[in-house]
């Protein structure tokens, strides 16, 4: 286990128990707790794209495109 997964599971239980506490005493209504969850996937995702874009841009970086005419 590398320690990245580690620190993502760690980060993502500490933001579960958060939302379980809330700021208030008052429990997330149904559509709060979808919002949560729609938002928490969009969230996701767009962390995912970022790592995809830092990694093309490193490979951009080390291999630029060869230019017309260049040999």
């Amino acid at each position: 286990m590398s320690e990245t997964v580690l620190f993502r599971w760690v980060r993502d239980e500490r933001r579960r128990m958060e939302a379980l506490a809330g700021t208030s005493d008052e429990p997330l209504s149904a559509s709060e707790r979808a919002e949560l969850v729609r938002l928490r996937r969009q969230v996701a995702e767009q962390e995912k794209d970022n790592e995809f874009l830092k990694k093309a841009a490193a490979y951009f970086a080390a291999n630029p495109p060869k230019r017309k005419g260049s040999l």
